[in-house]
């Protein structure tokens, strides 16, 4: 590297490196909060070392499985759901030709990403809300009974999920949507010239086009796996849906800061980074093995 040739974009990307150092790097140093009988009044260094104690008294627990199992699922569904629907988003807003109405609905699209989760939880229960509800509201006027939706387990998943997927479907699709337009248009034109449907020219150029884009961001997102926001989980979630709605992020809140359990809770948000980055360093391999793209 040249110092002085690149001194500006050094400097360009200086504050971000310093971001990543102070609020990133250095607080790896607590991990080892897992490993001792930590008390706030001791500190870090004077708490007495326990070793796995943390991590055996987690997984002895009655909760270790259901909040593992909970996390898995919500993150799974949510890639399943939460991952094609943006690149599906970017191929059909690319195929609009009405440039006004395009840019109005991929605008539109965007306003749920910028909306706080607090509002999104206010909306959620206002509209699911057996008395007052929209939903039971319609409901009513079908001839059905209202639904207490935030109480019944099996409903739980499905809000979630459904929330998240269009809050960030539009905001998602920009990354794709910025790809597409790296595409040579002159391979549109070829295959327009032999005939090629629309269709057959999303299936053969754009989806190819933006393959490298979609192995990375599947890459990065298996890396999160086991990362399952507490935010919205607590402003949804109550103990008649703890057996689908708790997972380790919530567990670790409850125990961690509710319970001041400090060495508990940094043994098991541990554990959790461990397998996140077991599962990114494992689906990055095989991909480069089987693809030949991969993060490194």
């Amino acid at each position: 590297m040249h110092m002085k040739r690149d001194m500006f974009l050094l400097l360009l990307i200086s504050p971000v490196l310093v971001y990543y150092i102070i609020f990133h790097y250095l607080p790896m140093y607590g991990v080892i909060i897992a490993f001792k009988d930590y008390s706030p009044v001791k500190g870090i260094l004077g708490s007495p070392w326990v070793g796995l104690q943390w991590f055996e008294q987690f997984f002895n627990s009655i909760y270790a499985a259901r909040v593992i199992k909970n996390t898995v699922l919500l993150s799974v569904y949510g890639l399943l759901w939460g991952f094609p629907i943006p690149i599906l988003f970017a191929l059909l807003l690319n195929e609009l030709k009405n440039g006004i109405f395009k840019r109005v609905v991929q605008t539109t699209s965007y306003l749920p990403h910028f909306i706080s989760v607090v509002v999104i939880g206010g909306m959620i229960i206002s509209f699911l809300s057996p008395v007052e509800g929209v939903v039971n509201i319609l409901l009513a006027k079908l001839g059905f009974a209202p639904i207490n939706f935030l109480s019944i387990p099996d409903w739980f998943r499905t809000i979630y999920i459904g929330s998240d997927v269009w809050q960030s479907f539009g905001w998602n699709s920009i990354i794709y949507l910025a790809a597409i337009t790296s595409i040579d248009p002159s391979l549109y034109e070829a295959a327009k010239m032999d005939g090629a449907k629309r269709w057959q020219q999303i299936w053969y150029i754009t989806l190819p086009g933006i393959r490298s884009t979609i192995i990375i961001l599947l890459i990065m997102n298996m890396g999160h796996i086991m990362n399952v926001g507490f935010e919205k989980i607590i402003l949804l979630y109550n103990p008649s849906t703890y057996v689908v709605s708790d997972v380790i992020s919530t567990f670790v809140y409850r125990r961690g800061l509710e319970g001041a359990e400090y060495g508990f809770a940094s043994a098991v948000g541990l554990f959790n980074s461990a397998v996140n980055f077991a599962l990114l360093v494992t689906v990055n391999r095989i991909s480069r093995k089987t693809s030949g793209i991969a993060l490194w």
